[in-house]
């Protein structure tokens, strides 16, 4: 695996099943009573530029739970870029702590920290691509279905950060993706032909269109996330006009096989993009995404940091 993780397009099928299993034993390590404390002396500094529950939490507890320990830095502190140049935080950070997480807006930010960084750079979110989140997700399929290679995965929404992550991810790992957005907002064509392409390499559909309902047709896992993302909040009025038909509810829902699970990365505005009906309902893999932020990233940590 490479020094740092940016994309789950870096990866190759094995690295990224490699980090699956490893996320799996630690998850049941620490159920059994705790991990072992594989990251003694190490600290994660963790830079943010945009809010977060998830990333800045199940960050901390991961090298909490592996014996070290994360530094919060905060918008202000940092101003990163502005305040000072993102070569020379990576430059200076890279003398304190033992890698970097970075939660930024542009994606070229993180790859300049990776490139002049001596420790590892890690994507907590970047308007391109969410790895973290996506390793979280495969893991939770996994362990609700057994099994990745074969099953359909329906995208119902925004062709944003989350879906890049997803489709980069199944696609290594043998799953069909099916998409469905309003026109406008696709995912973006670089991403869609690397997805295709490595789609091609393992076996799978990508399917790209916009039809949700004939997206979910017989889908295994339908993933929604929110209409306005971080950063987009002029766009919210048009896109409130634009997304109601892609809204994941129990009439959509009974498209896709009667074993689905629904997915959200959350924080959801429910009542837009998913109902309470569905969030709350038995279909619901929510919240088990939610903590499996935390083992997905103590596998990365632990790849990345212990080498394990």
């Amino acid at each position: 695996m490479k020094k740092d993780l940016l994309s789950l397009a870096d990866l190759s099928s094995d690295e990224l099943w490699h980090l699956l299993n490893v996320a799996q034993e630690l998850k049941e390590e620490w159920q059994a009573g705790g991990n072992q404390p594989i990251l003694t002396g190490k600290t994660l500094g963790m830079i943010f530029q945009k809010p977060s529950l998830r990333t800045r939490v199940s960050f901390e507890m991961a090298m909490r739970h592996l014996g070290g320990q994360a530094m919060y830095l905060s918008p202000d502190e940092i101003q990163l870029g502005k305040r000072e140049s993102v070569p020379d935080v990576a430059r200076v950070l890279s003398r304190y702590v033992d890698s970097i997480m970075a939660r930024v807006f542009a994606h070229k930010d993180l790859q300049t920290l990776a490139a002049y960084a001596r420790v590892p750079v890690i994507n907590g979110l970047s308007e391109y691509s969410h790895p973290c989140q996506g390793l979280a997700d495969l893991l939770t399929i996994l362990e609700k279905k057994g099994v990745l290679r074969g099953l359909k995965l329906a995208w119902v929404g925004d062709g944003n950060n989350v879906l890049t992550s997803l489709l980069f991810g199944a696609s290594k790992v043998g799953m069909d993706v099916s998409v469905a957005t309003p026109r406008g907002y696709e995912p973006r064509a670089e991403v869609a032909e690397a997805a295709f392409h490595i789609a091609r390499e393992s076996g799978n559909e990508i399917e790209i269109g916009y039809d949700p309902r004939a997206a979910v047709q017989g889908a295994d896992v339908i993933y929604t996330d929110t209409w306005t993302s971080m950063g987009q909040e002029a766009e919210s009025a048009q896109r409130r006009k634009v997304f109601p038909p892609y809204q994941v509810n129990a009439a959509l829902l009974a498209q896709a096989d009667e074993e689905a699970i629904v997915m959200h990365c959350l924080p959801a505005h429910r009542g837009e993009e998913i109902t309470d009906e569905v969030a709350d309902g038995p279909h619901s893999a929510i919240f088990d995404q939610a903590e499996n932020r935390m083992h997905a990233q103590k596998a990365v940590l632990a790849v990345l940091l212990a080498n394990k």
